[in-house]
C-alpha cells in the first residue's frame, strides 16, 4: 500500500482529501504543522506529499525547500492562488505539481497516479495496513500492536478482502467467490462457518474483532 502526507492547517480540507484517497488504496498521513511534517518524513516511508501552500509559521514553499534537501519525494502544491507566479515559484522550490483549489477530486485523483506512477519503483511491501491491523500476505498472518494470529488459507482470503476495502458490506457470494475462486460448489453457508471460526480464533488471541469485524444482518460481512 502507497503512503500518502497530507499537510495543510484546515482539518477540513486533510478529511477531504483522505476522503478522495483512501478509496483509491493510498494510505494517508495528515499533519497540520509543517515542521511536523519534515520530522515525519525523516521518519516514516511516504511516497507522495500533499502540500498546503499558506500555512502558519513554515509556508508551504518553506517546508517544500526543506523536504529537498533530504529527500525526493514527490511533492504536489496545494492552494487557493491563481498567480502565474506563485506556480513558478512551487516548482522551482522542487515541487512536481500544482493544484489550485476548490479541485475537482477526479483531477487530483488523476494527478496523484500520474505521479506515482512516474516514481522510481520502490520495494514491495508484502502487507496490508489498516488503522493498527497489518496483514501479512506473505506469511499469511494477521497483528494487531503485538498480537499475531497465524490463519488459515480461506481465513487470509475472506480478511484480504474485507480489511483491503474498508466499510464494504460484502456478500456472502461476494467473500464464497474471492476466496473459494472456482469451487463454485461450495455452499455459501461455509462463508458463515470460516467467520465464526476467524471470530474465535481473533478473541483466542486477544483481538478486538467485534469492534472491527461486523456482521451487516441479511447480506454479509464488513471490516470498520
Amino acid at each position: 500500500m502507497q503512503t500518502a502526507l497530507l499537510v495543510d492547517d484546515e482539518h477540513r480540507m486533510l478529511d477531504l482529501v483522505e476522503l478522495f484517497l483512501m478509496p483509491q488504496g493510498i494510505k494517508c498521513i495528515k499533519e497540520s504543522s509543517g515542521k511536523n511534517a519534515i520530522d515525519i518524513l525523516k521518519k516514516e516511508k511516504v511516497h507522495i506529499v500533499l502540500l498546503d501552500v499558506m500555512m502558519p509559521g513554515m509556508d508551504g514553499w518553506e517546508v517544500c525547500n526543506a523536504i529537498r534537501e533530504f529527500s525526493d519525494v514527490p511533492i504536489i502544491m496545494l492552494t487557493a492562488r491563481t498567480d502565474k507566479i506563485d506556480l513558478v515559484k512551487g516548482l522551482n522550490s522542487g515541487a512536481d505539481d500544482y493544484i489550485t483549489k476548490p479541485f475537482d477530486e477526479r483531477e487530483l485523483v488523476a494527478r496523484v497516479h500520474a505521479i506515482l506512477r512516474r516514481s522510481p519503483e520502490e520495494e514491495k511491501d508484502l502487507s496490508i495496513h489498516y488503522n493498527d491491523f497489518t496483514l501479512d500476505t506473505e506469511r499469511y498472518s494477521l497483528k494487531y500492536f503485538d498480537l499475531k494470529v497465524q490463519l488459515t488459507l480461506k481465513e487470509f482470503f475472506i480478511l484480504k478482502a474485507l480489511i483491503s476495502r474498508p466499510n464494504k458490506t460484502y456478500t456472502r457470494e461476494e467473500l464464497l467467490d474471492l476466496a473459494w475462486e472456482y469451487e463454485t460448489e461450495t455452499d455459501i453457508r461455509t462463508v458463515d462457518s470460516h467467520i465464526r471460526n476467524l471470530r474465535d480464533k481473533l478473541k483466542k488471541a486477544g483481538f478486538p474483532t467485534d469492534e472491527f469485524l461486523k456482521t451487516a444482518w441479511g447480506i454479509g460481512y464488513k471490516w470498520s
